[in-house]
């Protein structure tokens, strides 16, 4: 979670890094990079006490946030995405604000990632979540997983470094999205 100004820059640079984007800033069509950047300031002006014009900033970001999800097809909230995250295409994406997803997560389109009353996803660190992959109820994902593309996952997966697909989800390797993989898949964008 971002508390200080310096955690924003390191969420940015994460964000930059698993987007495999080497300019400093977006370029003007770049409309998911511009998103992840509006994404990590609502959540500093949302976390810090940063005063009567942090309370303006806070407003204009969520605004912003708001504007280009409809754009872009992202219903992310606030604070539930660790650093590195990379939002592969633009297109639907539902996330329940309850949820919460570890460092370096690949998220692809068509993605819903929710819950309700008798729990919410945790998922840990190094995840792929392949096209149109449903992660629903009161789940815990280990690390380095891959889960496959339309796999619904409505069970816990404990194992690290396995992945997952299927409707239901079940086992289908031992080879999960490691850290050597997640460097492969983020240079790919």
């Amino acid at each position: 979670m971002i508390q200080s100004r310096k955690d924003l820059h390191e969420y940015l640079a994460a964000d930059r890094k698993a987007l495999g984007r080497t300019r400093t800033r977006p370029s003007w069509f770049d409309d998911i990079w511009r998103f992840e950047i509006i994404l990590r300031k609502c959540e500093y002006y949302t976390n810090c006490d940063c005063g009567i014009l942090g309370k303006l900033l806070r407003q204009y970001y969520r605004f912003r946030k708001y504007q280009l999800g409809m754009k872009c097809g992202f219903t992310i909230p606030v604070n539930v995405f660790d650093k590195g995250l990379c939002l592969v295409h633009t297109g639907t994406c539902v996330v329940s604000p309850h949820a919460r997803v570890g460092r370096d997560c690949r998220l692809h389109v068509g993605v819903n990632i929710g819950g309700h009353k008798g729990g919410y996803p945790q998922l840990g660190n190094h995840i792929y979540i392949g096209p149109g992959a449903k992660i629903f109820g009161a789940v815990t994902i280990a690390d380095d997983i891959a889960i496959g593309a339309n796999a619904v996952v409505s069970r816990s997966f404990q194992t690290p470094g396995i992945s997952i697909g299927g409707i239901p989800a079940v086992k289908i390797s031992d080879t999960g999205a490691t850290h050597e993989q997640t460097a492969d898949l983020f240079s790919d964008s």
